[in-house]
């Protein structure tokens, strides 16, 4: 039976060593709440650091720890040291993605010892969990910390469904491509089934920076990567509405709510509260309540700015000097408004019980929400539920992810500090209808997608994810007996195509990135000294690159699209007999259209235009290329060529010449009992269908074919090869 695998980086367990051992007591939060029931599941598992660095415990404490964790509360710990959380957590994760994805660049570090961190504890991480891992699990991989481990589980377990979700936001292509690691990162994430995010601004974002950066296209908010469909999706998250929205009359509970209302004495209270955090916008609200009080003085003595921040990583220099601003920033206000009887604002640095947020919640007349950024704002729901009477307004500023959900309430710019001072005059003045009328809607809202609908929702998303339908057969690596190996291993004397951009390596379309590694020449050096192959590289590059990259191995080479031939040691002659008189007049239309769209390159062959397009801005491309092509299109229908489309690239060329013709006058020989040809794009379709139906065509990625065979990827391409050359 498959199990469920939660992932995170720390546990939704707290705990603390005592004397005579250890005492655990279970975290109370959004995700431990909203993941709860599937986590006590008997087949469920919860992987994350236990908080505890490695340093204070020996292997015995670590025993202990795992057994205690795994028999109460269905728990793998990851065992980190000082070091690796030092580096890894409050360094690459702290201060290099947590700034960059919210925005601020000039807090942003680029630090190569707390980027190799980063990736051990992602590998660190993987060799817990991996060792509880088997086919057909489930596996939920949570936030930022995290953002390697998709990809590295996918290699060791193909057969699982990994979901993942970012619970910050993922910031504009602009913001993310500052990002030095960039490109692994997003292939790490792209390890998932289904990545979810809290809004559809960062799903839009996270889908053009894998467009822009990786070159995969999207449809629908699918990707496809390779072998296989990655989901993209947002998921707002929930909160524990019940939780919120009951009535408390427990002891603990009534003394909070009379010592507010006592504080209130009959005023009117604005409600901040935030954890310690430049992103929070903590000194523009105080900012923002001065320009209030200043701007309706009448409002003096009578509303009074509740700002609660909760201590988070005071040992960190930046926020020791956030708080230290923040305190100068209440103490000025104070002294330019405050009264003898009177204090503007009251400032607690400190952490208060979920109870006693839950008082503030029931009895202020404000809640004031203004990060500068922020992945979703849990606060503003849990406000919102916890006033059963349907009492109260929330101020939020438009760069908090709830602001989506929230749009009835009183949206404002968190930079704008007249903007939020109007906006709390105008949440303070609401009438009793209005403020009910919209709190009427946002609880049925909450009520319905509260966090266990979350939940469930993304891992139903999660088990529908399906996999590609691939009418061919999938070569199987893992034996010695496919079709193909045996008949490789049986032939006498073989003839082998192989398509060379995309099934030999991986960069298509880039003609100044796709030169042969080491490690392919010398696969194909092995591969080609076997006296009974006869190996011929079919590809649209002109000749004198493939001489350049490939002319010193024993293959033969068609150039061009099977234009240009030459056998091994020979010289190059033509396949058939063209002319470029056309050249000319297209030439002139794609330069018109290149010159149009930066990053266009037009790549002329002996007997055919190539347009690329892939370093042009994709949102052009979807606006232009249509026209492009629509025009060249008309001009080449009544000459005898025709427009060939590849990966991010069209070219012209002539009719009469195709990858099928040119392969054609060797398929002929009966000399050979084993015949393959491997290719990736829609060039190779005419090399496989004129093979011969002993033949084995194998198609290289997704995308319709008439091969009978495929395998997922130029990686897979060169594993098959090497199973060859044993």
């Amino acid at each position: 039976m498959s199990k469920l695998i939660f992932i995170s980086n720390r546990l939704p367990v707290t705990i603390k060593q005592k004397d005579n051992g250890f005492e655990y007591e279970k975290s109370i939060g959004g995700l431990a709440t909203g993941l709860k029931s599937y986590h006590e599941q008997s087949n469920s598992v919860w992987v994350g650091w236990p908080g505890i660095p490695s340093e204070d415990l020996n292997a015995d404490k670590e025993l202990i720890i795992e057994k205690d964790l795994g028999e109460q509360f269905n728990c793998l710990p990851v065992f980190m040291s000082e070091k690796e959380v030092e580096d890894f957590y409050y360094g690459f994760c702290n201060r290099t993605i947590w700034p960059l994805f919210h925005y601020f660049t000039n807090k942003t570090e680029y630090d190569r010892d707390q980027w190799s961190a980063y990736k051990r504890v992602n590998k660190k991480f993987f060799s817990a969990a991996e060792k509880i891992i088997e086919d057909g699990d489930i596996i939920w991989i949570h936030d930022y910390q995290l953002m390697l481990l998709p990809q590295i589980i996918r290699a060791k377990f193909p057969n699982t469904k990994i979901g993942f979700f970012l619970h910050i936001p993922f910031p504009s292509f602009e913001i993310f491509r500052l990002m030095v690691w960039r490109k692994t990162i997003l292939k790490g994430l792209l390890g998932a089934d289904l990545i979810g995010l809290h809004t559809y601004d960062y799903v839009r974002h996270f889908l053009s920076s894998v467009r822009r950066l990786l070159g995969y296209e999207h449809n629908l908010n699918r990707i496809t990567y390779e072998d296989r469909y990655v989901q993209v999706d947002a998921f707002p998250m929930g909160i524990d509405y019940a939780r919120f929205s009951k009535k408390y009359t427990n002891p603990e509970f009534l003394r909070d709510e009379k010592d507010v209302i006592e504080s209130i004495k009959g005023g009117k209270m604005v409600l901040s509260i935030d954890r310690l955090d430049y992103t929070k916008g903590i000194p523009e609200r105080i900012k923002a309540f001065d320009a209030f009080l200043t701007k309706y003085p009448e409002y003096k003595g009578n509303v009074r700015l509740h700002l609660i921040v909760a201590p988070s990583r005071v040992a960190v220099n930046t926020y020791e000097n956030l708080r230290s601003e923040i305190s100068e920033l209440v103490s000025n206000v104070n002294g330019r408004h405050g009264t003898m009887n009177w204090m503007p604002i009251w400032f607690y640095f400190q952490s208060f019980s979920q109870e006693s947020l839950i008082a503030l919640y029931k009895h202020a007349d404000v809640l004031l929400v203004t990060p500068l950024r922020d992945g979703m704002n849990l606060v503003s729901k849990e406000y919102i539920a916890s006033r059963p009477d349907l009492d109260g307004m929330v101020v939020i500023s438009e760069t908090a992810g709830a602001a989506s959900e929230l749009s009835e309430v009183v949206v404002v710019n968190a930079n704008d500090i007249n903007a939020i001072a109007t906006g709390i005059k105008k949440a303070l003045d609401m009438s009793k209808k209005d403020k009910k009328d919209i709190n009427t809607i946002l609880h049925k809202r909450l009520k319905r997608y509260n966090v266990n609908f979350w939940a469930d929702d993304f891992l139903a998303a999660l088990k529908d994810v399906s996999s590609p339908a691939l009418p061919s057969e999938i070569i199987s690596l893992e034996n010695d007996h496919s079709p193909v190996l045996d008949a490789y291993n049986h032939a006498k004397s073989r003839l082998i195509f192989l398509d060379y951009d995309g099934t030999l390596v991986g960069f298509k379309s880039m003609p100044h990135k796709a030169k042969p590694d080491k490690d392919l020449k010398e696969l194909l050096r092995k591969f080609t000294m076997d006296e009974k192959n006869t190996v011929i590289i079919v590809s649209g590059r002109d000749r004198y690159t493939l001489d350049a990259w490939l002319g010193d191995l024993r293959v033969h080479m068609l150039a061009t699209h099977g234009l240009w031939w030459r056998e091994y040691g020979g010289e190059w002659s033509m396949t058939a007999s063209l002319d470029n008189s056309w050249k000319e007049s297209v030439f002139s239309v794609m330069q018109k259209y290149a010159d149009r769209m930066p990053g266009a390159l037009i790549e002329e062959k002996d007997y055919s235009l190539a347009f690329h397009y892939r370093q042009c801005e994709p949102d052009m491309v979807a606006v232009k290329m249509w026209e492009v092509q629509a025009a060249l299109s008309n001009m080449i229908q009544s000459m005898n060529l025709s427009l060939l489309e590849g990966n991010k690239v069209f070219e012209i060329k002539d009719n009469r010449v195709n990858k099928g013709q040119s392969a054609s006058n060797f398929i002929r020989s009966d000399e050979y009992d084993f015949i393959m040809g491997m290719g990736d794009d829609r060039t190779d379709e005419d090399l496989f269908a004129a093979l011969p139906e002993r033949a084995y065509s194998i198609k290289v990625g997704l995308g319709a074919t008439v091969a009978k065979y495929r395998v997922s990827s130029w990686k897979s391409v060169r594993a098959l090869i090497k199973r060859l050359v044993k």
